[in-house]
């Protein structure tokens, strides 16, 4: 049964991955996403209501991670819509205040939902029973007005909250990416004069780099880990006489490849063929 609706989903991926690379505009985009990711839902809700899941830990899968990854989406894009439309057209002052706030709200929501963010980053199973399975609403549980609504062959009390973390730090990323992008704009004119003195060059694509920025920033092996991640990057930038634009983007799109540590991989590869083929 969850294979069915895997190849459901793993089509929508493919999907929103060609949406994304034909619209360069976001409200666009988020709407035609929208819409698509809509079509899945409801073609999986019709799979689940003429199908019986072959066991709970089934169901349990289905209502903890599969819909919660696909609805997460369908969140995400809602919001951006709605976040984009509603942006400033001032001064970058007036839209970083703007991209700010909607950071604030989402630390907000972290912080009223604390103990199930816990529960969910720290892989927790003791409350799937009551949180993942159809039918076992419990008003000693914090749940979300919502689920009053909701169509209870296809809902349980927090598969929508489960999604909502998830949308929240696709949220995070696409936020920080557009304030990264202001103060880009701010500093343009010096980054410029840093290009012009180095002279080395890089020549691997922006995306290997970012993942190379990630990685050296996630083993804080600079400074201890004293270093901002948009430091990191501008370092870098001037190092190498190359401007990475919406890193931010790009690793949400690292997060989201099959393969996430491609160029990382390639690096280890290439140091042990280097080794074996000095040993010999």
């Amino acid at each position: 049964m969850l294979t069915s609706i895997n190849n459901i989903s793993q089509k929508l991926d493919s999907d929103l991955k060609q949406i994304d690379c034909e619209n360069s505009e976001i409200l666009k985009k988020a709407e035609q996403s929208i819409l698509r990711i809509d079509t899945c839902l409801k073609q999986i809700r019709e799979y689940i209501h003429q199908n019986k899941f072959p066991s709970q830990d089934n169901e349990i899968l289905f209502f903890k991670e599969i819909k919660p990854s696909i609805y997460s989406k369908l969140i995400f894009f809602v919001k951006i819509f709605n976040i984009e439309s509603k942006r400033p057209n001032g001064s970058d002052k007036s839209q970083r205040k703007y991209l700010l706030n909607e950071l604030a709200k989402l630390e907000k929501f972290f912080s009223e939902n604390l103990e199930f963010y816990q529960y969910m980053r720290n892989n927790m199973t003791y409350l799937d029973d009551k949180y993942f399975v159809r039918g076992k609403l419990d008003l000693r549980l914090y749940m979300d007005t919502f689920i009053y609504d909701a169509d209870p062959n296809f809902s349980t009390s927090h598969d929508y909250k489960a999604a909502k973390i998830l949308a929240n730090d696709l949220l995070c990323i696409y936020l920080n990416s557009e304030l990264s992008l202001l103060e880009r704009k701010d500093n343009a004119a010096s980054k410029n004069l840093l290009f012009s003195k180095s002279r080395y060059s890089w020549t691997e694509s922006k995306i290997a780099l970012t993942e190379l920025i990630y990685a050296l920033h996630s083993v804080k092996c600079i400074n201890n880990g004293n270093i901002d991640i948009k430091e990191l990057a501008a370092f870098m930038e001037s190092i190498f006489k190359i401007d990475l634009g919406d890193f931010y983007r790009d690793y949400l799109q690292i997060k989201n490849r099959q393969s996430q540590t491609r160029f990382i991989d390639s690096l280890k590869a290439a140091l042990v063929k280097r080794i074996s083929e000095q040993d010999e």
